[in-house]
């Protein structure tokens, strides 16, 4: 099962020039295996990529993205990776929700496809990723 980062998600939904390729090649690849896994964090991190709810849910095909809801669990590892990275010296820009989306990875075993690798394998090491590097 292939959790999908926001990153690679807006790549397609706003055909961005240089990452679409590798994104819809990702997109494709794991859609032919099952669903797209997305999360609420995910879900408002595309909002504002479209116009209405409408748009968003209608890009967001039932028949291909599978919704999820966001395990407690997640939440604890997400905090305590939010501050190890706060405590090493991480800025206030990098915001908890993306800790939340490794977290929720992590906590389901499930693979992250994502273009900010470096983050996930620093504090999210035991989650297997498949990235552009």
């Amino acid at each position: 099962m292939n959790l999908f980062d926001t990153n690679v998600l807006l790549d397609i939904a706003t055909a961005d020039p240089i990452w679409l390729p590798w994104s819809e090649n990702q997109f494709r690849t794991a859609a032919a295996q099952g669903p797209i896994l997305i999360n609420p964090i995910i879900y408002a991190e595309l909002a504002p990529a479209f116009a209405s709810t409408a748009d968003l849910d209608r890009w967001l095909d039932p028949a291909v993205f599978q919704r999820l809801p966001l395990p407690y669990a997640a939440g604890w590892l997400a905090a305590q990776a939010f501050l190890k990275y706060r405590r090493s010296g991480g800025v206030k820009t990098s915001p908890l929700p993306d800790f939340y989306i490794g977290a929720h990875a992590e906590v389901e075993g499930w693979t992250l496809v994502t273009r900010d690798a470096a983050r996930y394998r620093t504090y999210f090491p035991s989650v297997p990723l498949i990235d552009p590097t």
